[in-house]
């Protein structure tokens, strides 16, 4: 009689809209089993399709409570935690360093370092207790996390330490199994993208305003989901794309 192994379990943050959903739903085509975690019950039942595999569970990274629920409910439905596509962030205010609100600098830090640092770690408890040990954390990044837009200090700076964050846990969970690997996208098709152009483009280093190619951001859910299949032996620690022929080598 054919053993039959129980589906991979990956757990996506912001999973109801943009880069978040399109993955959630990439690693579901690709047998997994998911728990996706958001803010809105509604649209994770949406992004989730009814899929026998799907968990929508309501979790705010900024809350404690909160991301430890988010894993408890995992485990107590699917029995471990493979691999976390740590992904929830905001855009964070526009403006100059000396121009933008500090509430808004904080609220920013909050969600996309302090809440990516939240779910990192329960991440890794978990990956440590259960049996056999280990996991993948993958974080997304974006290519502000090398070079910033103008006027994006708060949201480049939280990028930048997101790489500090994941350098960290690759080193610090090898002993455990835990790898780590970052992912920094450029352009992917979602709304928050068509929000930040404003419908007419974006501002370049010179101060023109002027369109940039955009990508399927499905495609940049297949490149996660590459990464997290890889066999425990090997990991991608870095991985950049973009839009074919977006301002990135030459910008900033």
């Amino acid at each position: 009689m054919t053993r039959v192994e129980p589906p991979r379990t990956a757990v996506v943050t912001g999973a109801g809209t943009g880069i978040g959903r399109a993955t959630a739903r990439a690693f579901l085509d690709a047998g997994w089993a998911v728990a996706l975690a958001g803010r809105t019950l509604g649209t994770l039942i949406e992004a989730g399709a009814q899929h026998p595999l799907a968990l929508p569970v309501v979790a705010d990274v900024t809350d404690a409570d909160s991301v430890r629920a988010l894993f408890a409910a995992v485990v107590e439905r699917f029995g471990r935690v493979d691999v976390v596509f740590n992904n929830a962030g905001v855009p964070g205010p526009a403006g100059a360093v000396d121009e933008i609100d500090l509430v808004e600098w904080e609220r920013t830090m909050a969600v996309n370092v302090t809440g990516a640092m939240r779910v990192a770690a329960e991440a890794v408890r978990t990956m440590k207790a259960q049996t056999p040990q280990g996991g993948r954390i993958l974080n997304n990044g974006s290519i502000a996390a090398h070079r910033p837009r103008p006027r994006t200090v708060a949201y480049a700076v939280s990028k930048h330490a997101m790489t500090g964050l994941t350098r960290s846990i690759a080193l610090d969970g090898r002993p455990f199994g835990i790898t780590c690997g970052q992912i920094d996208i450029g352009n992917a098709a979602t709304d928050l993208l068509a929000d930040l152009g404003e419908g007419r483009g974006f501002t370049q280093p010179d101060g023109i305003i002027r369109p940039e190619p955009v990508f399927d951001v499905a495609d940049a859910a297949r490149a996660v989901v590459l990464m997290a299949e890889l066999p425990p032996d090997a990991v991608i620690g870095s991985l950049t794309i973009t839009a074919a022929g977006m301002p990135f080598d030459g910008r900033g």
